[in-house]
């Protein structure tokens, strides 16, 4: 069965209560307050800073981005200037090897043409050389035998002394000016001349 607390009870315990809350209000709350209060103001700081933190990184990944940003530009630019001036050189190559190729062969051209030239007027200096002399060989041969008709000699000793070098000089002429002394005329000559005074006779003439 229940029974209702005594008001004195209930007096002692409100005044039992008081004190205890004003001597926690007094001692503990305060203390407890002031701790929470610090340790409110301390996470506070700590989230500001961590927000400052997060912002200086953000800051700092920002800047680090635009520094690649600028190295990968200034990368691409290094490399294109490099790629043009390859290309200008090669090109700048390609342009004097052709030119020197050009001009290589141009002077092999003017070279075998300049031998070419030399070779035909060598080959005609030989083709005329050859010819004078085959024609003084006919002359020499042909004016031999009809002297070898008038005189006591061989056609064939009037043909050596015609076409002797040392023998034409002493004379005073050579193997092709000899045949100049043989005008055409009427000479009067002994059967048995020979004949090397023949040649000094005509050589009067």
């Amino acid at each position: 069965m229940l029974t209702n607390p005594s008001f004195g009870l209930l007096f002692w315990q409100l005044v039992i209560f008081l004190i205890l809350l004003f001597l926690l209000t007094k001692f503990a709350w305060k203390p407890i307050l002031s701790s929470l209060r610090e340790r409110e103001e301390s996470i506070e700081g700590a989230l500001r800073m961590a927000d400052q933190a997060k912002i200086e990184m953000q800051q700092l990944k920002a800047g680090n981005e635009k520094l690649l940003t600028e190295a990968r530009l200034e990368r691409d630019r290094i490399l294109k200037e490099a790629t043009e001036v390859s290309n200008q050189l090669i090109e700048t190559a390609k342009t004097k090897a052709t030119e020197e190729g050009g001009r290589m062969i141009v002077q092999a051209r003017e070279a075998i043409q300049n031998e070419k030239n030399a070779a035909l007027a060598e080959v005609k200096n030989t083709a005329a050389r050859l010819s004078i002399d085959i024609a003084e060989r006919i002359l020499r041969r042909e004016l031999a035998e009809k002297l070898s008709t008038q005189i006591d000699a061989r056609p064939t000793t009037l043909d050596s002394l015609l076409a002797s070098p040392g023998y034409t000089r002493s004379l005073g002429f050579d193997t092709t000016t000899v045949l100049s002394m043989f005008i055409p005329n009427t000479y009067e000559l002994y059967w048995n001349t020979s004949a090397t005074n023949l040649m000094q006779r005509m050589k009067k003439e």
